[in-house]
């Protein structure tokens, strides 16, 4: 049961931040009144939402779920792929040490939270081009003391793990047809995002509602037949940023 979401807000200069997409020069005053809807829905279904304000040296880290990986016991720290968000990091943790007891992930290891996947007491870590094998095992050693298992998954194409699978209770995993049959999520039950609407494949799971982004009907359809009440919010900026709903908040 999530009980808080931390958030931060997105600075004039987000647009500045590192993105490969192709859709357009984003907005900041629509992408602020995205962020504050986000905020919104977080709220209605029971979260105490912290919002933090904007860094403006740092355009990216409103994606604030990529400078930690949270379990009920502890928050890890972790370590940027990307050179531009390193010492994002020391940022948050004084936050999360209000919540958590904290420790790092060290370097060479990288991590980014976009490529933690907590199903239950088990962990996939995406090994990707902003997370390292190295990054994985100290999480995976961290997770391990816990009493959790861990699973590493080679991303390949897209940013990052989450952007392709996510957990949505029940056993259940959303995910993009180029995961559907990998080995790594034998035994779980699944819900393919059609080839046309991958980006819906990053859908939010709290607490027994759905939060999945705006356009995506074909998806919406499949996920409907979980039962779960489903909120969609248009996240088109954030989307030309390489983001998406997941990485806009840290649940614990």
């Amino acid at each position: 049961m999530f009980t808080i979401a931390i958030v931060r807000k997105p600075g004039t200069n987000f647009a500045q931040g590192i993105t490969t997409s192709h859709l357009g020069t984003p907005d900041y005053s629509l992408m602020v009144k995205q962020h504050e809807e986000y905020i919104k829905s977080l709220e209605s279904i029971g979260l105490g939402v912290f919002i933090l304000e904007a860094e403006p040296d740092y355009p990216d880290a409103y994606f604030v779920e990529d400078v930690a990986a949270v379990t009920p016991e502890i928050a890890v720290i972790t370590n940027p792929g990307a050179p531009a968000r390193n010492d994002e990091q020391e940022l948050i943790e004084p936050i999360l040490s209000q919540f958590r007891p904290t420790i790092r992930i060290k370097a060479p290891g990288t991590l980014d939270g976009g490529d933690v996947l907590m199903v239950g007491r088990h962990c996939f870590i995406g090994i990707s081009e902003r997370t390292n094998l190295e990054g994985a095992r100290q999480l995976g050693e961290i997770l391990d003391q816990l009493g959790n298992t861990w699973t590493p998954v080679e991303v390949g194409a897209g940013l990052h793990l989450k952007s392709s699978v996510n957990y949505i209770g029940n056993d259940m995993l959303l995910m993009s047809k180029a995961f559907y049959d990998r080995v790594e999520f034998a035994g779980y039950r699944k819900i393919s995002v059609p080839q046309n609407e991958i980006y819906a494949a990053n859908t939010l799971w709290i607490n027994d509602h759905l939060i999945m982004p705006l356009g995506f009907p074909e998806t919406k359809l499949r996920l409907a037949e979980t039962g779960l009440p489903i909120s969609e919010l248009d996240v088109s900026e954030a989307e030309k940023m390489d983001g998406g709903l997941t990485c806009m908040s840290i649940r614990l």
